[in-house]
């Protein structure tokens, strides 16, 4: 096993977080827990957006990342190979702009 505290240099990957999650959290009984806790996180996102806290923002959406890199394991996805995937549909749709930065498709 890769001590990762002291390899801190590397990047890290979909396998690591879960790795480091699994050993320091331990296995996840029902996938729905780590929905759970990722929108408690992007809860305090948003609250770091909303006051404009780069370094917060920052934080929180890591934390929810490695929610969903783990999430996306316990499926046995890949979420960078899901995202890859999804963005190729997303460039072949017509999209409508919301104003907000956002928009929908058509």
């Amino acid at each position: 096993m890769n001590n990762y505290k002291t390899n801190s240099s590397k990047a890290e990957t979909q396998r690591s977080m879960c790795d480091w999650a699994e050993a320091t959290f331990g296995s996840v009984s029902a996938p729905v827990s780590l929905v759970d806790r990722a929108m408690l996180e992007m809860e305090e996102l948003k609250e770091a957006v909303v006051a404009q806290d780069h370094a917060e923002i920052g934080k929180e959406a890591a934390d929810v990342l490695i929610l969903l890199y783990r999430l996306a394991d316990q499926f046995g996805l890949d979420l960078d190979q899901e995202v890859a995937g999804k963005m190729a549909i997303n460039r072949s749709r017509t999209w409508v702009q919301k104003g907000d930065g956002t928009g929908s498709h058509i």
